[in-house]
């Protein structure tokens, strides 16, 4: 991916949408929700305090996370869809190794 986000924003490609409920009921593309959680593929190098330090961000390349319903900005590049979002759209990292 040819993409840098800046300062304290990070670039998500989001889950796909779930493409049959719990139950086993399909569910139509019309009524698919968008996804809340997906994988942090670029991180700017952090966000400028107003005396100019740098606070680095505290998610990295490759975290799986869960964000806002409606957050970020939607790009397409190169045929892929991914959000750009602030790191503080970002609720929590899913921890999928079950360390703490």
């Amino acid at each position: 991916m040819k993409l840098t986000p800046l300062y304290d924003r990070v670039v998500i490609k989001p889950a796909p949408p779930e493409e049959v409920t719990k139950g086993g009921i399909i569910i139509p593309d019309t009524a698919k929700e968008k996804p809340q959680q997906g994988e942090v593929v670029a991180v700017g190098k952090g966000k400028l305090t107003e005396d100019g330090k740098l606070i680095p961000l505290q998610v990295k390349v490759g975290d799986q996370v869960l964000f806002g319903k409606y957050a970020g900005t939607e790009v397409t590049i190169d045929g892929e869809e991914y959000l750009i979002m602030r790191e503080s759209d970002i609720y929590a990292i899913i921890n999928t190794n079950g360390q703490s």
